[in-house]
C-alpha cells in the first residue's frame, strides 16, 4: 500500500509540473502578484498591529507602492531614456575606438596576426542592424505594434499583477492558515519547521537581496554622475541589478564605467580614479553594512548556483523560470540540507558504527 501511495504522489507531481510548464507563458503576472504580496505581507501585518483592518493595511500599502512607481516613472525613466539614447548615439564612435585603438593595443601586446579579430565584419553588421532606424522610439513602437493581440495581452498582465497582488496580500494570513490546517497532523511539526527555514532563507534574500541590488544601485548612479560620467545612471543601476549574484555587479559596473569613461575623459587619471573609488566605496558598503544588515549569512545560496538556477529557470520557462529560478533554488537547498543530516546520521553512511561517534 505504501508503494501504491509513493506512485500516486509521484505521478501527482509530474502532473503539476506538466501543467505549470504548459501555463508557464500565463503564470507570469500570478507569479509577480505572489511576490509582490509576500514582500509587502510583513508591513501589512505591521499595519493591523497598529489598529488597521487587514483591507485598510492593504489599501495604505498599495497606495505607497504605487506613489513610489510614479515617482521612479517621473524622475527615473526620462533620466534612463535619454541615457540610452546617447549611447546609441556614441555606438559608432565606441565601435571605432575599440577598432582603431582597443583592440590593436591588445593585438600588439599579445602578438597576434593582423586581422585577427575580423572586426570589419562585426561592424558591418552591427551597423546595418543600427542604420535599420533612426529612431529609437519608432523602432520600439513598431516591434510592440507588430502584433495588436501581444500588446494587448501585455497591458492586460499590466492591469492584472496588482489586481491579483491586492487580492493574495489581503487573504494571504488566511491561505496560509488553511494550508496548515490541510498539513497532516503527525508530519505537521516537522512540515513547519521545514517551511520556517524556507521562509527564512526565501525572506533574506527576496528582501534583503533586492533592498541590497537598490542601495547599490543608487550608491553607484549616484557616485558615477558626480564624477561627470555621461552613461553613469545607466551603469549604476545595470551594476546594481547585476548584484544579485555577488561580485557580479562589482566586476560588470566597473568594467563598463572604466571603458564609457576611457573613452569619455580620454585616459586622464582624475576621473578614472573617481570611477573606480565610487566602486570601491560601494563594495566596502556592500562588504560590511548592507549585506550583514539587510541579508545576514542565512542565504547560503553560493554565488555559482545562483548563476545556474537563473539560467536553468529561463532556459526552461522563459521570464517565468527566471521569476521562480531563486525562491526554487532556496527551497531545495534547505531541503538538501536536511537530506544531507539524515544521510550523516543513517546507517548507510555510518556503515554500521555509531554515527553519534
Amino acid at each position: 500500500m505504501t508503494d501504491v501511495r509513493r506512485w500516486i504522489w509521484l505521478g501527482v507531481a509530474l502532473l503539476v509540473a506538466v501543467l505549470l510548464y504548459s501555463l508557464h507563458n500565463i503564470l507570469t503576472p500570478f507569479l509577480i502578484g505572489i511576490l509582490l504580496a509576500y514582500l509587502a505581507d510583513p508591513l501589512v501585518d505591521r499595519l493591523e498591529r497598529l489598529g488597521l483592518s487587514r483591507t485598510w493595511g492593504v489599501i495604505v500599502v498599495f497606495g505607497l507602492f504605487t506613489l513610489l512607481l510614479l515617482a521612479l516613472l517621473l524622475v527615473l525613466v526620462p533620466l534612463l531614456a535619454k541615457q540610452l539614447l546617447r549611447l546609441y548615439e556614441l555606438a559608432p564612435q565606441m565601435l571605432d575606438w575599440l577598432e582603431h585603438v582597443a583592440l590593436p593595443w591588445v593585438q600588439n601586446r599579445l602578438g597576434l596576426a593582423d586581422g585577427f579579430w575580423k572586426f570589419d565584419r562585426i561592424k558591418a553588421a552591427i551597423g546595418s542592424h543600427m542604420g535599420q532606424t533612426t529612431d529609437m522610439v519608432g523602432m520600439l513602437l513598431s516591434h510592440a505594434t507588430a502584433s495588436g493581440l501581444a500588446l494587448m495581452a501585455w497591458l492586460a498582465n499590466m492591469v492584472l499583477i496588482p489586481v491579483v497582488g491586492f487580492y493574495l496580500l489581503r487573504d494571504w494570513d488566511l491561505m496560509m492558515a488553511k494550508l496548515r490546517g490541510l498539513l497532516p497532523r503527525q508530519r505537521e511539526p516537522q512540515v513547519m519547521g521545514l517551511a520556517g527555514e524556507c521562509h527564512e532563507v526565501l525572506g533574506a534574500f527576496v528582501r534583503g537581496q533586492l533592498m541590497v541590488m537598490v542601495a547599490l544601485g543608487v550608491i553607484y548612479s549616484a557616485g558615477l554622475m558626480l564624477v561627470g560620467l555621461e552613461l553613469g545612471l545607466l551603469i549604476g543601476m545595470l551594476a546594481g541589478l547585476a548584484a544579485i549574484v555577488p561580485y557580479m555587479g562589482f566586476v560588470i559596473g566597473i568594467g563598463a564605467a572604466l571603458v564609457a569613461g576611457l573613452f569619455q575623459f580620454g585616459g586622464d587619471l582624475y576621473p578614472m580614479l573617481g570611477i573606480v573609488a565610487v566602486f570601491m566605496v560601494g563594495q566596502a558598503l556592500e562588504g560590511m553594512v548592507l549585506t550583514p544588515l539587510l541579508v545576514g549569512d542565512r542565504i547560503g545560496l553560493h554565488p555559482v548556483a545562483v548563476i545556474f538556477a537563473i539560467l536553468a529557470g529561463g532556459e526552461l520557462f522563459g521570464f517565468t523560470g527566471v521569476l521562480l529560478a531563486l525562491p526554487v533554488a532556496a527551497v531545495i537547498m534547505v531541503l538538501l540540507r536536511h537530506v544531507h543530516d539524515l544521510y550523516k546520521e543513517s546507517e548507510m553512511y555510518a556503515g554500521g558504527v555509531d554515527p553519534q561517534l
